[in-house]
């Protein structure tokens, strides 16, 4: 059984304080205990953090880059190591969660190479003789809030933009999830970053708040619920911290009759059912042209039931388990709501027997647009489908929302396309396949589904702020 402390200024402080129990949401066995962070710790790795960003945002940009490349390279060793513990605290396969911590590396290897391409710019003056200079500078501490679905990849998909920007960073991974996240640290310590640069505490969420309110602490981001949004945007008030947020989503799939039907149910599903549909991204509901609605249906239906679920450590092919209890309670009242409200149960909906946080893939048809189902996220392998006449009524629907995350469109027109592209309220547009979040792009939600955004250009600049220097001469 695994014990874990937390890493604070380079080093695993043991301490006798409270700690915090991590089960297998597959079989509720319990996988160990990680120390719970203390206010005073959790102030300590701010000041340790504000210490290290000091010296680190002196260092030449190519020399923040090689330090990430050394640390994807401990991360990539360490990758079995990672996997392991990641699937028994999260209900992934080993493969899965393997090649989860595989792909954080190279989101470090990716930022690494903005080290000789952050900018600033030259204005030009109204005065002949003078010069405007706009810089890039890092802000200094970063609190990093991590969710449990892919602990792993936000994590190192939020400190990879701040270090190479010149910033430190004090992590606070999930509690459903945190025993992978101290991988991360020892993967740290073997690239030999330098102490008080990357620090990660568990806690709970009264120290969370400590946390965000220390002075030192220049930016809070966080992937999470709309709910503890809120709660970040009433932290950052206390120091006016700027806030990064990818909140919730309730993605839509709008498919039209002219769509490769086969293709869009396979994908559909896949979307559903992959983690058992804890992704921010995954299709939450459906809108199908109301020519095709029946097939569509039937289509979705046969491959939702073909689903199997269970333990990813006997089978890797099953669907896994939600991450708790709680959240299978949650999503099962919801689908009973639903029916009550008069959808239709097409396959699924009931509690399994047994250990584990498991529930079945769920279709429900006939569904409305003002319904529970429809209108708030569900993060669970649920899938409300609506039928729709025009595509002014589609696009009508999809955008009648409080989020706008991503969104879908399986069509072979390319004017439906375009137009699609230009009117849906939604940071993304996928056509013809499902959301997967491209790291070269960039991940940011419109309404309620946050402020700021991850990945690509856009997401590092995220972790920097401007000097503007006027200069006569």
């Amino acid at each position: 059984m695994r014990s874990d402390h937390n890493f604070i200024d380079g080093q695993f402080v043991c301490a006798d304080s409270e700690r915090i129990a991590v089960h297998n949401p597959a079989t509720g066995e319990l996988v160990g205990h990680v120390s719970a962070a203390s206010a005073a710790d959790a102030a300590r790795a701010v000041e340790a953090a504000t210490v290290a960003q000091r010296a680190w945002r002196r260092l030449p940009a190519a020399e923040r880059g090689a330090a990430l490349n050394r640390f994807a390279d401990a991360i990539e060793a360490r990758a079995p190591a990672i996997g392991a513990v990641l699937a028994l605290e999260s209900g992934k396969s080993v493969a899965d969660a393997t090649a989860e911590a595989r792909y954080a590396a190279e989101i470090l290897r990716y930022h690494a190479q903005w080290a000789r391409r952050i900018e600033g710019e030259v204005i030009p003056s109204d005065s002949a003789n003078e010069n405007l200079i706009l810089m890039r500078e890092p802000i200094g501490v970063a609190a990093c809030l991590i969710p449990f679905n892919f602990p792993i990849y936000t994590l190192l998909r939020k400190i990879a933009p701040a270090l190479i920007a010149g910033n430190a960073v004090v992590v606070r991974p999930s509690n459903n999830t945190p025993c992978s996240a101290f991988e991360v640290a020892r993967a740290a310590v073997d690239a030999a970053l330098p102490a008080g640069l990357v620090n990660i505490l568990a806690m709970d969420h009264d120290t969370a708040a400590v946390l965000c309110t220390q002075r030192g602490v220049g930016m809070i981001t966080l992937t999470g619920s709309v709910g503890a949004g809120r709660k970040v945007l009433d932290y950052c008030k206390e120091n006016i911290a700027k806030p990064s947020l990818e909140l919730g989503g309730k993605t839509p799939a709008i498919i039209e009759a002219d769509a490769d039907l086969e293709a869009a149910a396979t994908a559909i599903v896949r979307s559903k059912t992959t983690h058992c549909g804890q992704l921010c991204t995954a299709i939450e509901r459906v809108y199908v042209q109301r020519d095709v609605h029946d097939r569509f249906v039937a289509l979705l239906r046969e491959k939702m039931a073909a689903v199997r679920f269970g333990d990813r450590a006997v089978d890797e092919t099953r669907m896994g388990p939600l991450v708790n209890a709680q959240a299978r309670a949650s999503v099962h009242a919801m689908v009973q709501r639903a029916l009550a409200e008069g959808a239709v149960l097409e396959t699924g909906g009931t509690l399994p027997e047994g250990p584990g946080h498991f529930y079945p893939p769920t279709l429900l048809s006939q569904c409305r647009q003002d319904m529970e189902i429809v209108q708030e996220e569900i993060f669970g392998p649920v899938l409300p489908v609506l039928a729709y006449d025009t595509l002014e009524d589609a696009l009508r629907m999809a955008n009648d929302h409080q989020f706008g995350l991503s969104s879908v469109l399986y069509t072979e027109r390319y004017r439906t396309a375009m137009r699609v592209a230009n009117e849906i309220e939604a940071g993304e547009l996928y056509v013809n396949r499902t959301p997967a979040d491209p790291y070269q792009g960039f991940h940011a939600g419109w309404k309620r589904s946050g402020l700021g955004g991850d990945d690509g250009k856009h997401g590092m600049l995220e972790f920097t702020q401007t000097r503007l220097v006027v200069m006569p001469f």
